[in-house]
């Protein structure tokens, strides 16, 4: 069998997700990174999910494995995990460094994690994969993303690159308009909007999950 297929076998059978490091000595495969490789391509092919666990690896899961309660922040889902992760190697592509889930320690000791950030650290990300329009609290959820990494980004030097990176144009649109008082902020702010358009597959999956958590 290839990777990709014993990998779907083993998730089958276990019926819980794994992280790739975990699956690499599960199924003894080396390099780690022909696991990485694979999961990706079956998530990106809608054959499984990968989100966020709770030690901040990237988890791996097929069609009726779900994570825990304790896995995933609140509101949160695999979709929308996935579509992070998809996000997340768009604006690699685009800003030229590869981004990957990071903990950061501040100089006071806090430890904070970010969705993005390159091995260097000069390029700080948090992705957003909401489709729609957007409530307050959600807008008020992205402005916190901001000034986390307005925050970190002032205890390092030199100072990276900060972005938020969208996903849908109209979820878009407060953080971009021209007389939107959160834009012009995180205009004067240093702070980078980058909408990245997702698979129409995944968008669909997306408003479901949304559409799912609103009940």
């Amino acid at each position: 069998m290839t990777i990709a297929q014993r990998v779907l076998d083993f998730l089958g059978k276990s019926g819980r997700g794994w992280d790739d490091d975990e699956l690499a000595r599960q199924l003894d495969v080396s390099p780690r990174q022909s696991i990485n490789q694979a999961c990706r391509k079956l998530a990106d092919e809608g054959r499984l999910h990968r989100y966020k666990g709770p030690k901040g690896k990237i988890v791996n899961a097929i069609g009726g494995t779900q994570p825990t309660d304790s896995s995933m922040p609140p509101g949160a889902s695999i979709e929308q995990q996935h579509a992070e992760r998809i996000i997340l190697d768009a604006a690699s592509a685009l800003l030229g460094t590869r981004l990957d889930p990071r903990r950061i320690l501040t100089p006071t000791g806090v430890r904070v994690e970010v969705d993005g950030a390159d091995q260097n650290l000069t390029v700080l990300v948090e992705a957003w994969a909401h489709q729609g329009p957007v409530k307050a609290a959600q807008r008020h959820k992205v402005l916190s993303d901001a000034l986390k990494l307005v925050w970190i980004s002032s205890t390092l030097y030199p100072r990276p690159r900060m972005v938020l990176c969208l996903s849908d144009r109209e979820a878009a649109r407060p953080f971009l308009g021209e007389r939107s008082w959160a834009a012009t902020a995180l205009r004067d702010l240093g702070v980078e909007v980058l909408v990245i358009d997702l698979p129409d597959h995944i968008s669909a999956r997306l408003r479901q999950a949304q559409h799912r958590q609103r009940r």
